[in-house]
């Protein structure tokens, strides 16, 4: 026998090894997070419902089932990144799909007992636990709640913008600027502030128009077009009509004058649209941002509701994936202590 036979051959035999233990595991993981106690609480009770199964939803289902908590995941199916066919900057998951990435997490919640389902909450009410309906008519009983349902992107009304969307046109560069490096960029102005936008993109090409649009030039500071100038970055004033496609390829941007300026990439910049309706109802504490209004939460993630926390693109625009689900983890982190210290203080008391 060769010894890359014998590899071979040891590397099938752990693997099978591997199999049996994560079936093993799976049956005794599973079987606890069915049949756990909730502290008194009715067998019908979960310890807790995640609504949303981002990467921060379903970052915290796997610690909550790995600390033996029966979990409810409930996902609407509405990722942010749906558009785009890659993630990147996430430590050894760079370039992975984003429906890829889902999947994998929904493999890996399902080995220690967490239940998902495909439906929206469309309402919950606290009466010391939460009352969580969803969409389907069922009603679920739950001591905590964590509340991952996102954001949405609400786009530029430019013809071309929205199809073109997580493809050529953009709105991070750090997620996809190293895709697109040294193409000929345009940046489409939202205000005032899209001025940063162009700078910040002007570090992966140094072929950077910003149309300015419906932003006047006036509306521009001394110290933006000193900085403008200083980056390279062209300032084109006119409203752009719509975008030229070709090929399934941007080619260009056309302004409402019948100019046409060659462009391969547009960056443009979403206003975000948190979806927060459930905290809302639940009386939690807002704060206004220039991105949104989003939940005032603790280092955790809990809100000023007790017994709920919010995490990912809930709690902010700018948290990445990989922020996601660090946020998944320290509320799920957070919960776990919580729940045991209830239940601890319970039968105490009596």
């Amino acid at each position: 026998m060769t010894e890359h036979t014998r590899d071979t051959r040891n590397d099938q035999n752990a693997r099978k090894a591997r199999g049996t233990r994560n079936a093993r595991d799976t049956e005794r993981n599973g079987n606890a997070g069915r049949t756990r106690g909730t502290g008194g609480h009715g067998s019908g009770t979960h310890d807790v419902v995640v609504v949303g199964g981002g990467a921060a939803g379903l970052s915290a289902a796997l610690v909550l089932g790995r600390a033996r908590r029966r979990t409810l995941v409930v996902d609407a199916g509405e990722p942010r990144n749906a558009p785009s066919s890659h993630m990147q900057g996430y430590l050894s998951r760079d370039g992975m799909a984003p429906a890829e990435f889902l999947a994998v997490g929904r493999e890996e919640i399902a080995r220690y007992g967490v239940e998902l389902v495909r439906d929206r909450v469309t309402d919950v009410t606290r009466d010391g636990d939460f009352t969580v309906v969803l969409g389907a008519g069922r009603t679920v009983r739950a001591r905590r709640l964590v509340v991952a349902t996102g954001l949405q992107d609400e786009l530029p009304a430019v013809p071309g913008v929205a199809e073109r969307f997580g493809r050529d046109v953009l709105h991070c560069p750090f997620c996809h600027g190293w895709e697109v490096r040294d193409e000929p960029f345009g940046v489409l102005a939202a205000g005032p502030a899209s001025v940063h936008q162009a700078l910040m993109v002007s570090q992966w090409s140094k072929d950077v128009t910003l149309f300015l649009h419906t932003v006047a030039e006036e509306e521009l500071s001394g110290q933006d077009l000193r900085r403008l100038a200083a980056a390279g970055v062209d300032v084109v004033p006119g409203e752009v009509a719509e975008l030229l496609v070709e090929d399934d390829r941007l080619t260009g941007v056309r302004l409402a004058d019948g100019s046409v300026h060659a462009r391969s990439v547009l960056y443009v910049a979403p206003s975000p649209v948190p979806r927060t309706d459930l905290l809302e109802r639940l009386g939690a504490a807002m704060d206004e941002t220039p991105f949104g209004t989003y939940p005032v939460v603790d280092p955790t993630g809990l809100t000023t509701v007790p017994g709920v926390w919010a995490a990912g693109n809930a709690i902010g625009f700018a948290e990445q994936v990989v922020h996601a689900a660090s946020g998944g983890y320290r509320a799920a982190a957070a919960i776990v202590g919580d729940l045991l210290m209830a239940d601890l203080d319970a039968a105490v008391t009596g």
